[in-house]
């Protein structure tokens, strides 16, 4: 892709998402997503019924009196976009790739939060943390995340979400907002008693963080069509191999193995308090994205 390419992608991609960014979050956005930090407001004369624990003890001291220290909820947020780049985005069988819906979702979400006039970040992960965006305000600062979305080539094609859970949880000390963004095709979530390897670095950034997973899908990774033979790859892997999907038994059992893969999700998902969405490639994210705020 050039460079007028690059700059034509993110100028469409900008206009879309920009006026769906209003549309999508209007009214919703602080209701749903209000800073959870307090800041400090000012000090006042105690009074019986307050917490002792808010007294300033240097004002109590120098004004022989009792003061405590008033605080207010932070409006600012900072929000986290946790973006999934390995192989299994890069495919598609009716409009678009899974990659393209990232990125105008992650879009999405990024200009409703210049908007409000938060600062917004990304981390980037496949089965490493492949870049981390800081967080900042601006339009230039969510054109160039576009950017990176569009452009930005992994060095590793495999998926590994506990990972990237486990950096968001420890490189993010206050407490913010994210989305997890991903078709959890994860090679590595395998169930351990019952439960999914991701679930306790889930756990451990949900309690942390408000944290919601937004799930992108191809109508193909639950539904194998009946068009005989038919040489497949593995994204993420490499492996390739042959099925013969005239065979009811063989489609039969793709489709039982995705809903038992989205069984374990939602299950996962409630144990944690978790608010999710699934989104199919051929379908209208903007209403996903609103069943999220409206949870």
């Amino acid at each position: 892709m050039t460079s007028e390419e690059l700059i034509q992608k993110v100028r469409r991609i900008e206009i879309k998402t920009h006026g769906l960014s209003k549309q999508i979050f209007a009214g919703e956005y602080h209701s749903q997503f209000k800073g959870k930090g307090m800041a400090f407001s000012e000090v006042r004369e105690y009074q019986p019924g307050d917490d002792v624990r808010s007294i300033d003890w240097n004002v109590t001291a120098r004004l022989n009196k009792p003061y405590i220290k008033v605080f207010e909820e932070e409006r600012e947020l900072t929000v986290i976009l946790l973006i999934d780049v390995s192989g299994s985005r890069n495919f598609g069988t009716l409009s678009r790739f899974k990659r393209d819906m990232i990125t105008e979702i992650a879009a999405t979400l990024a200009f409703s939060t210049i908007e409000n006039n938060d600062k917004v970040g990304v981390i980037f992960f496949s089965d490493k943390i492949e870049k981390y965006i800081p967080a900042k305000k601006g339009r230039q600062h969510v054109l160039r995340i576009i950017r990176e979305l569009i452009e930005f080539r992994p060095k590793s094609s495999g998926t590994d979400i506990s990972l990237a859970l486990q950096y968001f949880a420890n490189a993010q000390k206050r407490r913010c907002t994210a989305f997890l963004i991903s078709d959890f095709v994860d090679s590595t979530a395998t169930m351990q008693k019952g439960k999914l390897a991701m679930e306790q670095p889930l756990m451990i950034a949900r309690n942390r963080h408000d944290l919601q997973v937004i799930q992108v899908y191809d109508r193909r990774d639950a539904v194998l069509p009946d068009v005989g033979l038919l040489k497949l790859k593995d994204a993420e892997t490499g492996e390739r191999g042959w099925i013969d999907s005239s065979v009811e038994s063989v489609r039969k059992a793709y489709s039982d193995n995705w809903e038992q893969q989205q069984q374990a999700l939602d299950n996962l998902f409630a144990r944690t308090g978790t608010r999710s969405v699934s989104v199919r490639t051929d379908e209208d994210y903007v209403k996903a994205l609103m069943r999220l705020f409206k949870i």
